[in-house]
């Protein structure tokens, strides 16, 4: 089943939404009695799950998502969203040879011997089909990076890999959106990785019943034109592993968010460097998930000057991409 949440007669709603990714429904109709909090809220939505009575898709009614304004599942995460850094062989390689990687010395040391773990704040998360955002002076070298997203449903410390899938909920897509100059610059990865604007997630949250991790296809493409592409089978850390890891010293909830790293063909990989530019459009596509696009948008001097936050950040993100005809 899939989850999403969007914003119905300007309130938020968790959606069930139908196996196509077509047409979708308020959880709230489809179990009256739910508390508001658990309809409207996706955290408080995947805490309680486990205790709601089965949900069954409708088979005819509901909304056309394409009309629904899809907010990241968990447009403000209560924890910053948790992020493998070089989990896939050839990224590792491509990362290392590009000089911005500042946890190995030489190519020969790419490779990491245990998973390396970094957050990315949770105020830069946005939704499908809202803004990638470049802000002036931090805007020449912003790159992709298409990752499976691992949503935690049961909280859990000291994991044991073996009873690591239990704690997960579900699945989505984010784009783990860098800005390389600050990467290098700060020789650590939570400000270039933090930016307003740069952690599209979406388009909406999967149980992990139909996901496949031996074999899921993870591909992002740039106007088109396809850049990275690899099965999930070929992380250098698995998703146990990775809770494993994680939760060894710090409690994972639910709602948390894992973003499990990238495979090969990012932007600063190419020669030279394939960056992303004010109306680039970038479609990460995630087999059993769906695809999540996004539009890159240059900040102008006025939201500079009075920068919004959070969900304002958003909402006046989305209403400036549609009055200049620059959404999607």
């Amino acid at each position: 089943m899939r989850f999403a949440t969007a914003l119905i007669e300007g309130r938020q709603a968790v959606v069930l939404v139908d196996a196509d990714g077509q047409r979708a429904w308020p959880v709230g109709s489809l179990q009256p009695d739910l508390e508001p909090a658990v309809a409207s809220d996706m955290m408080a939505f995947v805490t309680a799950f486990p205790v709601l009575p089965p949900f069954i898709t409708p088979t005819s009614g509901g909304s056309s998502v394409g009309e629904l304004t899809l907010l990241a599942p968990f447009p403000r995460p209560a924890r910053d969203v948790i992020c493998v850094g070089k989990n896939y062989r050839e990224h590792a390689r491509e990362f290392t040879a590009s000089g911005f990687d500042s946890s190995a010395a030489s190519v020969a040391e790419a490779i990491p011997d245990a998973p390396i773990i970094f957050v990315k704040s949770s105020g830069s998360v946005v939704g499908p089909r809202q803004p990638i955002l470049l802000h002036p002076g931090f805007d020449r070298q912003m790159d992709y990076e298409a990752e499976l997203g691992v949503v935690i449903g049961k909280a859990g410390r000291r994991i044991a890999r073996e009873n690591a899938l239990d704690h997960v909920f579900g699945y989505t897509i984010i784009n783990d959106v860098t800005a390389r100059d600050l990467q290098a610059k700060h020789k650590q990865w939570f400000i270039g990785k933090s930016l307003d604007g740069s952690c599209p997630m979406g388009p909406w949250l999967v149980t992990a019943d139909e996901i496949d991790l031996a074999s899921t296809r993870v591909e992002c493409r740039v106007n088109g034109e396809l850049r990275q592409s690899a099965s999930t089978g070929q992380m250098i850390f698995d998703v146990p592993c990775l809770i494993e890891t994680i939760s060894a010293c710090s409690t994972l909830e639910p709602g948390d968010i894992i973003a499990t790293g990238t495979p090969a063909g990012v932007a600063l990989s190419f020669d030279p460097p394939r960056y992303l530019g004010d109306g680039d459009v970038v479609e990460i596509t995630i087999d059993g998930i769906g695809t999540l696009t996004n539009k890159v948008r240059r900040l102008d001097a006025e939201e500079v000057a009075v920068p919004p936050t959070g969900v304002a950040l958003r909402d006046q993100s989305r209403s400036a991409a549609a009055a200049t005809g620059r959404g999607i």
